[in-house]
């Protein structure tokens, strides 16, 4: 479907990823990449991937790959490929999929609700990337979903029932009750070195229940944070973002047209 090079700009002086996407074999690869590239042009941030420049084909009969590419940095979240969004006035019930997100930082409703989660995902994931700062390590590097969920279940200890009671999924959650009990491991005896505030932190990232997980504008002001929290320099979307139409739905002919038609605007010529 695609790959992605570094590459350095020598008109402007600075390093970019370079993706190359086929997405017109298949439907789902189609609304992948529609969705990442809307999103990444309504981005706006020093910290996030933006697009610098789409280079396809003149003609859409002739377009057969697509190639973004976007300044690199150190700290630059890069990868949407699998981003959704998560409208709260809208039912996402089985539209959403369960392949999201590298499966070691992968949250537990992910794969317990199937396609039932929020955006708290984003924050478990974070809390995974932070544990690994902490030790040169991943947490939780599962080898497939049930070695997964037993890593997370060897740290975090057996979930109590009112975590049980946010699993959707029956199936799931007989599976969960069926397992011998495990204890917490205490978090300052698998980071024996960790600054307290941090490990602090890092506890309500890695919640089991999405319900009672830390949410991104509390996590912010943390302790742990506080030198960095500037509430003045942390800028919010001024609306949300919000797809026009519901893109499963649509043809994979559909899909190419409004591919071609995002992508217009980087190509030579082009009038608004």
């Amino acid at each position: 479907m695609y790959g992605c090079s570094s590459a350095y700009d020598n008109v402007n002086k600075v390093r970019v990823a370079i993706k190359k996407i086929s997405p017109f074999e298949h439907q789902t690869y189609c609304q992948r990449t529609l969705r990442e590239i809307k999103i990444l042009l309504r981005f706006r941030h020093e910290n996030i991937i933006g697009i610098n420049d789409i280079i396809r084909a003149p003609t859409i009969e002739q377009m057969k790959d697509v190639y973004p590419f976007g300044q690199l940095a150190n700290s630059t979240i890069c990868d949407f490929g699998l981003a959704r969004v998560a409208d709260p006035d809208h039912d996402h019930t089985g539209f959403l999929t369960e392949y999201v997100a590298t499966r070691w930082y992968r949250a537990p409703e992910i794969m317990l609700n199937s396609k039932g989660y929020t955006k708290s995902i984003d924050i478990w994931s974070v809390g995974c990337i932070l544990a690994e700062m902490l030790s040169n390590r991943p947490i939780f590097p599962g080898k497939h979903y049930l070695d997964q969920l037993n890593h997370i279940l060897g740290i975090l200890g057996s979930p109590s029932q009112e975590d049980l009671n946010c699993i959707i999924n029956l199936k799931a959650r007989n599976y969960l009750l069926s397992l011998p009990h495990k204890n917490k491991v205490p978090w300052n005896r698998l980071f024996p070195n960790a600054d307290s505030k941090a490990l602090d932190l890092l506890d309500k990232m890695l919640t089991f229940n999405p319900h009672k997980r830390i949410e991104v504008e509390q996590a912010l002001a943390h302790p742990y944070l506080e030198q960095y929290y500037d509430p003045s320099d942390e800028p919010i979307a001024e609306a949300p973002f919000k797809f026009d139409m519901e893109l499963d739905d649509l043809p994979k002919e559909k899909l190419k047209e409004l591919i071609f038609e995002e992508t217009a605007r980087f190509q030579p010529g082009y009038r608004s």
